[in-house]
């Protein structure tokens, strides 16, 4: 079956995953998916990934991150931008995620970055996500 919004299917594969306590989660390749594993990443709500070849196909394994409680680190992660309903917005406006404490991921001209550095550029762009 042909999945019609591939940046919200990994989006659900890794929130079902954490809430799952799945140590690691496998998401097919893009760039855009990449970026924002990358993002995770650096935002400290995923341990590490890396890119996994098996049969030529080649997927993203993501390894989730829990607190000494067990309990999963990313607490929600939520899709802005759909392809039916595409949001932007200006550097000025940038929308806060929990008073600061979560992340908006933006597809810039720059590239995939967060929310933050969007603001610090002073670039807009569509809205991805946002995590907390």
């Amino acid at each position: 079956m042909a999945v019609s919004d591939p940046i919200a299917d990994m989006l659900t594969k890794i929130r079902n995953a954490s809430q799952a306590k799945h140590e690691k989660v496998d998401i097919s390749t893009s760039k855009m998916k990449l970026q924002i594993v990358k993002i995770l990443k650096n935002e400290g709500y995923v341990k590490n990934f890396k890119k996994v070849t098996k049969d030529g196909v080649s997927n993203i394994r993501v390894f989730l991150r829990y607190d000494d409680n067990q309990s999963p680190v990313l607490h929600g992660i939520k899709r802005v931008s759909t392809p039916g309903r595409r949001v932007y917005c200006g550097y000025r406006n940038m929308p806060r995620v929990f008073n600061g404490h979560g992340v908006v991921v933006v597809s810039t001209s720059t590239g995939v970055i967060t929310g933050k550095k969007a603001s610090e550029q002073m670039i807009g762009g569509e809205l991805i996500c946002t995590i907390w």
